[in-house]
């Protein structure tokens, strides 16, 4: 047996630094003794996992045959199974630095590289050179993203993450952003919505969301009245309903609603660092003087 097996099979001590890059940005890591190779219960979540990976990757697949309803489709899918691995990893506390990093692998494929080849095969090959540049920067933004993530996640200071907030477009929501155009397309016919040069300026837009430093909203950070979760709830099978009647259009109306909130969660957290900045004066001292023609003094 090698050193290398060896170290493979020795139970490793929990901590951040084990952990590695979780399965969702707005989950807690649960420190695990790990070794010896995957659990049972770990085959499930790890296989979602592997599913999403497929089906972002067959999305490709589709696309180069000119089936955009169905690589649309592949890629929403994975979007889905990202949603729930790390949820059920969690449920059955099967959580592994495994897991964590075939998800993060998955994100880069499924949610990265695979929109940004559906994009150019679909619009951005209309622009030699300029458009694969764009598409490179989108599974390029894509990757950094993932890897600042992954950088920070031992860090202790994460003002964003403290308070219930992401920080940019999360990958998922990022390639269901920048398909909107493909949903415009399919679901009126137009051509406009699929002109090579809107598409690109669309495509880098979102790229800057992903890696920028804008705070987003989570669902962490979302608290609805208890007066308000039985709508919420009747919400939801209306918004799935409406998914398998008019999956284009409700596609549309997500995207939409998401960059509508945008501001909301901007603002949100405007108000946090003002109050955290407030409360990191120290009792009895005044504010400091603000002289508008010369600024704080």
């Amino acid at each position: 047996m090698t050193s290398s097996e060896q170290d493979d099979d020795r139970p490793i001590d929990p901590g951040p630094a084990w952990l590695g890059p979780k399965a969702s940005e707005d989950e807690e890591p649960v420190a695990r003794r790990f070794g010896g190779g995957l659990t049972l219960r770990a085959v499930v979540p790890n296989a979602i996992t592997a599913a999403a990976l497929c089906s972002g990757l067959t999305g490709i697949r589709f696309a180069i045959v000119g089936d955009w309803k169905m690589a649309l489709f592949a890629i929403v899918l994975a979007g889905l199974l990202d949603g729930i691995d790390g949820r059920i990893a969690r449920l059955l506390k099967a959580q592994s630095r495994f897991g964590a990093e075939l998800d993060s692998l998955a994100d880069s494929l499924s949610f990265g590289m695979a929109p940004a080849l559906v994009l150019f095969l679909w619009s951005l090959q209309d622009l030699p050179r300029f458009g694969w540049l764009i598409a490179l920067a989108f599974a390029l933004c894509c990757a950094l993203r993932l890897a600042r993530f992954n950088a920070r996640i031992d860090l202790d200071d994460q003002p964003h993450k403290s308070a219930g907030f992401l920080t940019g477009v999360p990958a998922p929501v990022g390639a269901g952003l920048a398909f909107l155009p493909m949903y415009l397309w399919i679901a009126t016919g137009e051509e406009i919505f699929r002109t090579p040069w809107i598409i690109a300026l669309w495509t880098a837009a979102i790229a800057f969301l992903m890696v920028s430093n804008i705070a987003t909203m989570s669902w962490k950070s979302l608290r609805p009245k208890s007066s308000l979760r039985l709508a919420m709830v009747g919400f939801g099978g209306l918004l799935f309903a409406a998914l398998l009647i008019e999956p284009w259009w409700t596609l549309v109306a997500i995207c939409v609603g998401y960059l509508a909130f945008m501001p909301l969660g901007i603002m949100k957290y405007a108000r946090v660092r003002q109050q955290r900045a407030e409360a990191a004066v120290p009792d009895g001292l005044p504010a400091a003087p603000f002289d508008v023609s010369n600024g704080p003094k």
